[in-house]
Formats: structure tokens, C-alpha cells, sequence
């Protein structure tokens, strides 16, 4: 039988890579609200260490965890998919993938002054996976090959892939439309990532499997005026450490922005209706909500919440091992 062995979340922004003595060089091309406060030197110098650190606990309680297949729910940012088709859920069921890996300098968006990476899939588990879903009312679409080559996979899955799991190991990608309206709401994330439990413990194989949720928390994906709402990521995260992905969902779905709130725009925008909720990069909070429902019940540790003003976006890291 296959067993569910960890939850594992993380961030992922750029700003996790990139060195604090480049953040406010960052941070001044950006439209950002004028009360959001600056990080001197010292204090983007800490920040940094302890999303080093962050890391650093994630990638040192999954390797302890052991194991064999990693499943990554992550975003879509138009990496794979276009408005030719655009699916709510994909798997990829491919032997392996590859992507560029993180920004290490302020060319964030010149991928071809950074690195690829070719990681391991696990294209017998991905097609279980996928057909488990199917039959719990699930329809994700499915990839048995990169649709954009030259691109490869979304940052959302090979940040995690070299940030917190060891080379080697297998990784199956599962995309969510968190960025185009109609997005996947709250709710859906939250039931979708039962339903990947339940395929997960109902499976033959003998497995060790486990999960990982990339992205968030609140960030506005460079619109502005942007800020960061420090309330909306503790809310969650409280929730997260109380194995209450129920009320993580709501909390979300539920969430009323302010009036006139430009920084949460959603990008390339779709001009079809959007769900409730938060906008922009603040909807991978759904990945989180995503990862913790696999693990609703059990009590997650949060590693660190560091909130970095350069982005400006709460960046944290939790686990749950079962």
C-alpha cells in the first residue's frame, strides 16, 4: 500500500535566491505603496539567512521522511499553457521534465541568462494518480511531454525540485490554474487535494509519497501600488498549523479586498469573471491549501514567516509528517 509520508510547504519568489544586497535595487523598479517599510542592509541580510534556513529544514525533514515519489502542486504562469487551452488541473505524466533554474542576480526574467535543470518524472504513479482523480469526480488534463519545450516546466515546480528535494528523486508535477480567471477557488484546491489523499492510500503500489504545495503567500506579481497584508498570511498559517484546510479554504474564498485594489489584478488577463478571494500571485496560497488538505487533520509545523518588503510578499515554510 502506498503511504502518504510528508507535507511540505514552501515559497518560492525570487527573492529567495536572489542576495539581500540586490533586494532594494529590486525593490526600486517596483510600484509599491509608499507605507510599506523599508529593509535596510542588515535587516534583508537576516531575512535572507532565515529563508536559508527555512530551506534548509524543509529539505532536511523530507530526506528523513525518504521518500520515493514527490508530488508538486504548483502554478501555471504560462510556462505550459496559453488561452488556447488552459485546463484547472494538469498532470504531468511523463518520464522526466526540465526547467530553468532560480534567478541568482536582478535578470529575474531572462531565462536565457540562467541555468536548466532535467529532473526525474514518475510516469507509472502520475497515471494512477490521474485515473484515481477521474474516478473521485476530478477531470485534470494530462501532459506526456513539455507543450512548450523551450520553456519547460513552471519556476512553480523547479523551485522546489532544487530548493528542498533531493536530486534523484521522482517528481510528478500538478498544475493549477491559480493566475487566469476563472481561477480554481479555495474550495476546489482543498477538495482536490483530498481526493489526491485518498488515490494516495487507496493505491497497491508500495510507495513512500510526498507532497509538496509552491508558491504564496500574499504577493501581487508586480502590480501596484502593491503591499502585503501580513494579517491575510497569518490567518492562513494559523489555520495550516491547526491541520485546518476547511478553514483555510474559506478564509480565503471568503476574503474581500479593499476598494479600488489594483495590485491584486490577475495577469494576462482573461476578461472572464474571477472567483472571490485575493488576486495576482496571491492566489498560489491555493497550492498550500492544496498540499495541506492531503494532510487535513494532522497539525503542521511553520518553520518561518519572513515578511520581505522588497517584493513585497510573506514568504514561510511548514511540514506535516505523518
Amino acid at each position: 500500500m502506498a503511504q502518504l509520508v510528508g507535507v511540505f510547504n514552501m515559497s518560492h519568489t525570487p527573492f529567495c535566491y536572489i542576495p539581500a544586497e540586490l533586494w532594494n535595487e529590486r525593490r526600486a523598479g517596483r510600484n509599491i505603496r509608499e507605507d510599506v517599510p523599508w529593509d535596510d542592509l542588515e535587516s534583508s541580510l537576516l531575512k535572507y539567512e532565515r529563508i536559508q534556513t527555512g530551506f534548509a529544514t524543509l529539505r532536511r525533514e523530507l530526506a528523513a521522511a525518504a521518500p520515493d515519489v514527490v508530488v508538486v502542486f504548483g502554478d501555471d504562469q504560462a510556462e505550459c499553457f496559453d488561452f488556447s487551452n488552459h485546463p484547472a488541473f494538469a498532470i504531468y505524466v511523463g518520464e522526466e521534465f526540465e526547467g530553468y533554474l532560480a534567478p541568482r542576480d536582478l535578470n529575474v526574467a531572462n531565462r536565457e541568462l540562467r541555468q536548466k535543470a532535467t529532473r526525474k518524472g514518475h510516469p507509472a504513479f502520475a497515471v494512477e494518480l490521474l485515473r484515481g482523480l477521474m474516478r473521485k469526480g476530478f477531470d485534470p488534463a494530462f501532459c506526456m511531454d513539455m507543450p512548450k519545450p523551450q520553456v519547460g516546466i513552471g519556476h512553480a515546480i523547479l523551485r522546489p525540485a532544487e530548493s528542498i528535494i533531493a536530486e534523484g528523486t521522482p517528481i510528478i508535477p500538478v498544475l493549477l490554474n491559480c493566475y487566469y480567471a476563472p481561477q480554481v477557488t479555495g474550495r476546489r484546491a482543498r477538495g482536490f487535494g483530498k481526493a489526491v489523499r485518498e488515490v494516495v492510500e487507496e493505491s497497491p503500489d508500495d510507495l513512500r509519497v510526498a507532497v509538496v504545495g509552491s508558491g504564496g503567500l500574499w504577493h501581487s506579481q508586480g502590480n501596484g501600488p502593491a503591499y502585503l497584508d501580513e494579517d491575510f498570511d497569518r490567518t492562513i498559517l494559523g489555520y495550516l498549523e491547526n491541520g485546518d484546510a476547511a478553514r483555510m479554504a474559506n478564509y480565503f474564498d471568503a476574503y474581500q479586498l479593499p476598494q479600488g485594489h489594483p495590485s491584486q489584478r490577475g495577469r494576462g488577463s482573461t476578461g472572464m469573471p474571477a472567483p472571490g478571494g485575493p488576486h495576482g500571485g496571491t492566489r498560489e496560497t491555493c497550492n498550500w491549501i492544496a498540499a495541506a488538505a492531503t494532510a487535513e487533520g494532522m497539525a503542521e509545523t511553520v518553520v518561518d514567516y519572513v515578511p520581505v518588503y522588497a517584493s513585497p510578499i510573506g514568504v514561510a515554510f511548514a511540514y506535516a509528517k505523518a
